[in-house]
C-alpha cells in the first residue's frame, strides 16, 4: 500500500471514528438530557460543530493531496481508485444525512440549523444512481471518468457543509434577523450544491447511456 493509497485509507478511518463519536455524544444527550455543547460566543457556532468543521476541511484537504500525490508519484493503483470515491461518498453523504435533522441527531446543540431533506435525498440519490451506472460500465469493461461537472459538484457541496456546519456564519451576523427563514445564503448554496449535483447526474447518465443497451463502445 503506497502513501496515496493509504492518506485515503486514513481518511475513511477517521470518517467512521468521527461517526462513532457523534452517536456517543448522541447516546450521552439520550441518557443526559441536560447535556448542552454551547456556543462560541455570539458567533452561533456550537463547539461541537466546529470540532467537526476543522475535521472536515482536514478530510476534504487529503482527498486532495492523495490523489495530487498519486499522479506526480506515479502511484495511481487499483485499490486507490477504489477506496477514493468511497471515502469521498462516505465522508460527504455522512454530513448530509447528519445535517438533515441536528435536532435529532445533535439535539445537545439546539440552536444549529439544519441540511433542506429534500436536497439530501437528491444528494445521496444522485450518488446512487451514479454509482450504480459505474458499476453497470465497469462490467462491460468501460470506465467511466469524473468530469469538471461531477469536480464541480463535489466542491459546492463540501462549501454547502461547511457553512451548514458553521450555523450560516458569518452570513447571520450581517443580516441578523432580516433574512426570511429559508432565504439564508447558506440555504442558497445548499440549492446550488443540490442542482449542480442533479445536472451532473443527468449529464453522467446522457453522456454514458449506451452501457444499458449494451453496447461497449464509449465515446
Amino acid at each position: 500500500m503506497n502513501l496515496p493509497t493509504k492518506i485515503t485509507f486514513s481518511r475513511i478511518i477517521a470518517i467512521v471514528v468521527l461517526i462513532l463519536t457523534l452517536f456517543v455524544l448522541f447516546i450521552v444527550k439520550q441518557f443526559n438530557p441536560g447535556f448542552i455543547s454551547p456556543d462560541l460566543g455570539n458567533s452561533g457556532i456550537n463547539a461541537v460543530f466546529l470540532a467537526v468543521f476543522v475535521f472536515f476541511l482536514i478530510a476534504s484537504y487529503t482527498d486532495h493531496l492523495d490523489g495530487k500525490l498519486a499522479r506526480k508519484n506515479n502511484q495511481v493503483t487499483a485499490l486507490g481508485k477504489f477506496l477514493d470515491p468511497v471515502a469521498d461518498k462516505l465522508l460527504i453523504n455522512s454530513m448530509v444525512i447528519f445535517l438533515i435533522a441536528p435536532q435529532i441527531f445533535a439535539s445537545y446543540a439546539p440552536n444549529q440549523m439544519g441540511f433542506c431533506m429534500w436536497c439530501a435525498i437528491l444528494l445521496v440519490a444522485r450518488d446512487i444512481v451514479v454509482d450504480a451506472l459505474r458499476f453497470i460500465a465497469a462490467e462491460k469493461g468501460v470506465v467511466i471518468a469524473a468530469n469538471i461537472f461531477g469536480k464541480l459538484k463535489t466542491v459546492l457541496e463540501m462549501v454547502a457543509i461547511c457553512f451548514v456546519l458553521l450555523n450560516d456564519w458569518p452570513f447571520a451576523l450581517i443580516y441578523g434577523t432580516n433574512c426570511p427563514k429559508g432565504l439564508t445564503v447558506t440555504d442558497f448554496l445548499v440549492y446550488l450544491a443540490t442542482l449542480a449535483s442533479v445536472v451532473s447526474g443527468i449529464i453522467y447518465v446522457v453522456q454514458n447511456r449506451k452501457v444499458f443497451i449494451g453496447d461497449k463502445s464509449h465515446d
